[in-house]
């Protein structure tokens, strides 16, 4: 399956992206679309042949717990809706606590990684074939970019995934941005990751901005590609012609020229890096004549390694998940994603400063997604908004998505007593009480509050 060059989808840049040449396929956010329509952009871009693949957050298939069905049949839906011909997520966990460690079910709002233990790996494996048996075209899995890591890990990057293919058949999405993430805050090397995994079972790859400070690679998405990450490209192309490659984007939106650019200087990359590949496997394939020229025996194609990873109904039984495992990948998982959001104590073997940083990514992100799906609360906070939140964040753990957290944390300044000026508070209290009903408002409640927003702000 070949896909071509591509670029994220998203809604802030619709426009640009139906005006960009050359693109032959796009990714959308899959918790982003709807089940049964689709935006008209992307309508357009599929009459076009533009190819969308589904791309999911929330399924934390690295999580202790077995994926949720409804959010299986949530991104099957959409694989539907698309007629993909592939659906891709993340070796991450989003969530932690609930019934393996009867304590609070508590939401990262972000990809958190896997450890790379045995236990880990048990449970990702069978949560994937899960999600294999409920989908109805096949999965490909991310890599993902990590501020921390976990103490005790058992196999390297390249190899975790390596036995993750073998075991579960499944593709794989690398993200070139986060193995130079990977690189710069936990010393890991790229090259060594490449060399290690099955490069064979690559479905596409992702190729994203991000920013450094004080030592650690944030992976943004908001910044332009760097000459680092297109290192890294050329690495992985070096090495195997991947079926797609995708430009990644998710804020701080630049014009569209400039988005052509970065599409231009990873199409440049591909091609430089594809002459080096071209000597390589020409090269081998002389030494194997020679070899077989020598042993009287001739082997067919020029590169060893994975091959195709099986369709569903040529994979193996899978095993059963060790006993216990479950409950250990819970009970570290939550440990750690309570320190990170709620304020306990960091388990042992955690770089402390590490977590902290990781700390205020969260509580940052949040901001920032809270402020987007409630733009009122930062229009009505001003320049409060922000440090208020941080408050609010740093020791309180979201209880359901991002809205319900815009929700509670008007509550939460509320009932503490803010904001300072009466107007603020005024609209504020209203903008709560216009949400937090058990049913929305009636015409009528609707026109009323209209009228009285308009006397607040007099």
């Amino acid at each position: 399956m070949k896909l071509g060059i591509g670029i994220g989808w998203r809604p802030e840049i619709a426009d640009e992206v139906e005006a960009l040449a050359g693109i032959d396929w796009v990714e959308a956010v899959a918790e982003n679309l709807c089940a049964d329509h689709l935006p008209d952009s992307l309508v357009r871009l599929r009459e076009r042949g533009v190819t969308v693949v589904p791309h999911g957050v929330a399924l934390g298939l690295g999580g202790a717990d077995r994926p949720d069905p409804g959010r299986l049949a949530a991104l099957a839906a959409r694989a539907e809706l698309l007629g993909t011909p592939l659906v891709t997520e993340h070796i991450a966990f989003v969530r932690a606590g609930g019934p393996l460690t009867a304590s609070p079910r508590l939401e990262a709002g972000h990809l958190l990684p896997v450890a790379r233990t045995r236990d880990a790996l048990d449970v990702l494996c069978e949560n994937v074939r899960i999600a294999q048996d409920s989908l109805p075209v096949p999965l490909a899995l991310e890599n993902i970019a990590a501020l921390i890591s976990w103490p005790g890990e058992e196999l390297t990057e390249g190899q975790f995934l390596a036995e993750l293919v073998e075991r579960t058949g499944v593709r794989l999405l690398i993200d070139v941005a986060n193995l130079h993430t990977n690189h710069v805050n936990l010393g890991q090397d790229p090259a060594k990751a490449l060399d290690e995994l099955p490069v064979e079972a690559i479905a596409y790859v992702h190729v994203a901005g991000g920013v450094e400070k004080n030592g650690v690679w944030h992976d943004t998405h908001a910044h332009p590609v760097s000459a680092p990450v297109l290192e890294v490209l050329a690495e992985l192309r070096s090495r195997v012609d991947p079926p797609g490659v995708l430009l990644e984007r998710d804020d701080a939106f630049p014009p569209g020229a400039e988005l052509a650019g970065e599409l231009d200087a990873i199409r440049a990359t591909l091609r430089q890096a594809a002459t080096v590949h071209t000597a390589a496997e020409s090269g081998e394939r002389t030494d194997t004549a020679e070899a077989g020229e020598r042993t009287g025996v001739a082997e067919a194609g020029g590169r060893t390694g994975v091959a195709d990873p099986a369709p569903a109904e040529g994979r193996a039984a899978a095993d059963p998940v060790p006993a216990g495992a479950r409950d250990r990948t819970a009970v570290a998982q939550t440990a750690l994603l309570s320190a990170l959001v709620a304020g306990t104590p960091a388990p042992e073997g955690f770089d402390h400063r590490r977590l902290r940083v990781q700390n205020r990514a969260l509580a940052a992100k949040r901001a920032d997604v809270v402020a987007k799906v409630a733009p009122e609360l930062p229009e009505i906070l001003g320049d409060g908004y922000r440090p208020a939140f941080l408050a609010y964040a740093g020791g309180r753990p979201m209880s359901g998505g991002y809205r319900r957290d815009a929700l509670d944390f008007a509550e939460h300044v509320l009932i503490a007593g803010g904001p300072a000026d009466p107007v603020a508070r005024r609209r504020l209290t209203y903008w709560w009480q216009d949400r937090s009903g058990a049913r929305p408002p009636g015409r009528t409640t609707r026109l009323v509050r209209a009228a009285r927003a308009v006397l607040v702000g007099k």
